[in-house]
């Protein structure tokens, strides 16, 4: 009964649009004195530090500065223009194109935010000069932006795997199949829609010359392979992947002239903010595991499930149906750092794999920022591309759905997401 009056109270918090670290932090200090623990708190500052002294954070603010540099270094034109000149001339190329600039992006950028932002900014307008409605634009934008925190290297799953001490580099493994499922079922669906629509596209489309946009594209691709052959291989960890990344952002950015010092140090302010409003939440995140951990809330669930007889995949259908509601009005990662300390242990309790849960949790969470009524995504895209807020919720519609009958298909069928990991022993 405690543990329901708290979630209402984090929830109306939520609803009411305060920030969610404040929210968290004051209904869980509320617990500790509802529940007669209040002695505990004094350990309270030692547990904070714990939590936040993990190694694998340190990827995740590196990786976040780099995607961050790549966005104003011009790597998303650069990779537009390469996938233009083999895929412009199709029915409907600019949606291709819109979907495997993401699958190129989210190999260094890991944010949908990001994503979205920019090409947003830089393809969204020209689908409209091609003759493409701003709503489809808008919405097969937004769709294949999730493609980013799915294929590492991604924040997110730096984020769970060290919340949840799950290796991040088995983590980044299982995340390149789904990811590259993902971009498949949204070319199909962007064929469907190009010939129900008559989309723009066929042989006689202007498209750049193929060889000059390889190269200048070559740098923005081979820096992802680079990420992912060293922490697959084992020859850099997840943060010296990161500071790599960092190193080539610059260099890239550089070369390609559109960065320069203001821009860095812009680059590096805008980190810094981000990394702290995390931090802030982690720190929240962390007082509220603590008063669950005394209250033994997981132990409650795990009783619970056992009486309603569960097996592991109905539990993980639960799980599904609990983030993608958290998802729909919560932030990505303060959706995982609040329900995954108390969901995640009775799945592993019950024999469920460590990282097809994480995959299928953050597959599922990302989802939600697809999602009303506060999906990040919508709301970065209504803002860039000027398109109602409803209007667009309503045209992207169909892309949510689908890619959750994929997060169906990757709950029922582990075999999916371990394939990679398995194969290159690592699960």
């Amino acid at each position: 009964m405690q543990a329901i009056l708290i979630l209402g109270l984090v929830l109306v918090g939520v609803l009411s649009g305060a920030a969610i670290a404040y929210v968290i932090g004051a209904a869980s200090i509320f617990t500790f004195l509802l529940t007669d623990n209040a002695r505990f708190m004094a350990v309270l500052p030692q547990r904070l530090f714990s939590q936040l002294d993990v190694f694998a954070f340190l990827a995740m603010p590196l990786f976040i500065f780099a995607g961050d540099l790549m966005n104003r270094g011009g790597l998303a034109s650069a990779l537009i223009d390469f996938c233009m000149s083999f895929l412009g001339r199709l029915k409907g190329g600019l949606g291709y194109v819109n979907i495997m600039t993401s699958v190129f992006f989210a190999g260094v950028s890991g944010s949908a935010v990001s994503d979205a932002a920019a090409l947003g900014n830089a393809l969204v307008p020209q689908m409209r000069r091609r003759g493409y409605s701003l709503d489809y634009a808008a919405a097969i934008t937004g769709a294949s932006s999730i493609i980013g925190p799915i294929i590492p290297p991604s924040s997110i799953l730096i984020f769970y795997g060290a919340l949840m001490e799950t290796s991040v580099t088995a983590l980044f493994a299982a995340g390149i199949v789904p990811g590259l499922m993902l971009a498949g079922v949204l070319m199909v669906m962007n064929a469907f829609y190009a010939w129900r629509y008559n989309h723009p596209g066929g042989l006689d489309a202007e498209t750049p010359p193929i060889l000059p946009s390889f190269v200048r594209a070559l740098p923005a691709m081979a820096l992802p392979i680079i990420i992912l052959g060293g922490t697959l291989f084992g020859f850099m960890t997840p943060a010296e992947a990161a500071a790599v990344a960092v190193v080539a952002a610059l260099l890239i950015g550089f070369a390609y002239r559109q960065l320069n010092g203001r821009a860095v140090w812009e680059s590096a302010k805008r980190t810094a903010v981000l990394l702290g409003a995390l931090f802030i939440i982690l720190c929240a995140i962390s007082t509220f595991s603590y008063i669950a951990a005394l209250e033994q809330w997981p132990q409650a669930i795990a009783a619970q499930i056992e009486r309603w007889g569960l097996s592991p995949l109905q539990y993980l259908m639960l799980i599904n149906v609990v983030f993608l509601i958290a998802g729909m009005a919560m932030d990505v990662k303060a959706a995982v750092a609040l329900f995954a300390p108390i969901f995640v242990p009775v799945a592993l309790a019950m024999g469920v794999d460590p990282v097809h849960l994480g995959i299928v949790i953050c597959f599922n969470i990302t989802t939600g920022l697809l999602s009303p009524p506060l999906g990040g995504v919508l709301l970065i895209l209504a803002t860039t591309v000027d398109i109602d807020y409803w209007r667009l919720i309503r045209v992207t519609f169909p892309f949510f759905l689908a890619e959750v009958a994929l997060l169906a298909v990757l709950t029922f069928f582990p075999a999916i997401t371990l394939a990679l990991p398995r194969a290159l022993g690592l699960s």
